[in-house]
């Protein structure tokens, strides 16, 4: 990590320092090539000197951004990494998200934290129906997209076919920034239409060559018909600049780059219950969108992870924890590359810190200087997997209890106490998700555990008069569990039950959403 990214600024450089923050996440489909996309925007920042990949085999396959044992054995990525570095002028806060669909709360919850997204595209399937996922989520918050075109050295699509595509699936302009010269193993670079340079080998080939020929003719025809980068509808989400590459052999890496620092936006408002949040504001404040527990094993540390939405954040300065009003120091905040940390002496609106605590910060939490204000926008989303846990060694009760806390507050899965003394019951959106809950527990906690089915299907939260839903409770002791703010949970056996349960209690509400941090 660069050490420019935490060196001491004077207060006077708040505006400056804020206006130099990209933040933004990378999302795509699984095996777009999400993850070796982050690790050559790494090398080609200078962060890192060898890039990982997550194909390759041995200790070539130590990515930086998968640093979890089950990441590094499957080649996926299962947790949303924080990497902070410095590059072109610009402090980047890059956050690697999980490709794969089980593990959809992280991401949405990360990109709740940035400005800016780079949509990953593998060049031969095109628009893949993660990837829709995922960009509706953008959509819904106006984040900007920045479009890679991966994987233009193997067989791929027609570019404009692509282009079209994407216009038509995601009702995105599309504006081609770079070209690609050649495709599959005769792919030798690209063309920059906005400096009309030449990158990569095909700078030396003559202009005789088909490559070259075939290039005059196809920029000919996307200059006719395409429309041309526009910075308002860019910020608005309405049109992304799109960029062809090779992320294995780091071909338009160093273009994308470019581009962040040129347009990429400087941190945005934030919007809590009261009002929007500007970031230029003097008062600092905080949202956690992220816990990880035991990134060091060997000290069973807990670090959450915040956006700085406002202000310039001090070490030694105290925060408002607004959800318990207590008072909360930030006594070693730190940047993060992946696993590895460094201590941060202040940080700026845009900027991802890590603070270590005992369980005292919870996903959604905002931290303020002085006023009482929420961050909108981190939600739970009902599971769609419920399942009991078997503990295998009764003697090890307590120290499941204390895992399952730990790993749901995290946001692992789900935990839902039954209210009649059975044992807890997990709740997840898909399988891979018990998979990682079953290998973090025996390897950082020693606990050995396996999974029951459950009669039920359905996990709805309810609210209405606190006298109504005890009445409710009492009638259905059963199916009734809390969660883990100690909110009530009803589990129903069928969508016809549920249904039934809807229509028998009208004062009650049952809510497949829950709003992250706002309950007492």
């Amino acid at each position: 990590m660069s050490e420019a990214a935490s060196a001491p600024v004077s207060a006077t450089g708040l505006g400056s320092e804020i206006r130099r923050r990209r933040t933004f996440a990378i999302i795509s489909h699984p095996d777009a090539g999400k993850t070796t996309l982050t690790e050559r925007i790494l090398r080609a920042g200078g962060a890192i000197q060898l890039a990982g990949n997550v194909r390759a085999k041995g200790e070539r396959r130590r990515t930086k951004s998968d640093w979890m044992g089950i990441e590094r054995d499957r080649g996926i990525s299962v947790v949303t990494s924080v990497m902070t570095f410095e590059y072109g002028g610009c402090v980047f806060n890059l956050l690697d998200t999980p490709g794969h669909e089980d593990f959809s709360e992280d991401t949405y919850r990360t990109l709740t934290a940035v400005d800016c997204a780079v949509m990953v595209i593998d060049a031969a399937k095109g628009i893949e129906d993660r990837t829709r996922k995922l960009f509706e989520i953008c959509r819904l918050r106006d984040i900007p997209i920045v479009t890679f075109i991966n994987k233009m050295d193997r067989e791929a699509q027609d570019c404009f076919g692509l282009l079209d595509e994407i216009a038509s699936t995601l009702a995105l302009d599309t504006s081609p920034a770079t070209w690609p010269i050649g495709r599959a193993g005769h792919f030798a670079g690209t063309y920059d239409m906005r400096t009309r340079e030449i990158r990569g080998e095909a700078a030396t080939l003559a202009q005789s060559d088909a490559r070259m020929i075939a290039l005059s003719e196809e920029l000919e025809l996307a200059e006719a018909a395409l429309p041309l980068f526009d910075r308002e509808s860019f910020d608005a989400g309405h049109l992304t600049p799109v960029f062809f590459g090779s992320a294995m052999k780091e071909i338009g890496v160093t273009d994308l780059l470019d581009a962040l620092v040129a347009y990429g936006p400087a941190p945005r408002a934030q919007p809590s219950e009261t009002r929007e949040v500007k970031a230029d504001e003097e008062q600092v404040t905080a949202l956690i969108f992220k816990i990880q527990a035991n990134m060091d094993p060997n000290h069973r540390d807990r670090m959450a992870f915040a956006r700085i939405c406002s202000g310039r954040l001090t070490r030694g300065m105290r925060l408002k924890h607004v959800r318990t009003g207590k008072q909360f120091a930030l006594h070693t905040p730190q940047f993060f590359f992946a696993r590895d940390r460094q201590l941060a002496e202040e940080a700026f609106a845009g900027d991802v810190v890590g603070l270590p605590n005992h369980g005292t910060l919870r996903i959604g939490d905002t931290l303020s200087e002085t006023e009482e204000l929420r961050f909108t926008g981190v939600p739970h989303f009902a599971p769609e997997i419920l399942r009991r846990v078997r503990l295998d060694d009764a003697m090890k009760a307590k120290k499941l209890r204390q895992a399952l806390v730990e790993l749901a507050e995290e946001g692992v899965v789900q935990l839902f106490r039954p209210q009649d003394g059975l044992p807890p019951i997990v709740g997840v959106v898909g399988t891979l998700q018990l998979d990682v809950l079953q290998s973090r527990l025996q390897g950082e906690y020693g606990v050995a555990i396996g999974f029951e089915s459950t009669p039920y299907t359905i996990a709805r939260w309810v609210t209405g008069e606190r006298t109504k839903i005890e009445a409710f409770s009492m009638a259905n002791r059963s199916a009734m569990a809390d969660d883990l703010d100690s909110d009530p949970v009803f589990l129903a056996s069928s969508t016809f039950m549920m249904r039934r349960m809807v229509e028998m209690n009208p004062d009650l509400a049952f809510h497949d959403i829950k709003q992250i941090g706002l309950s007492s």
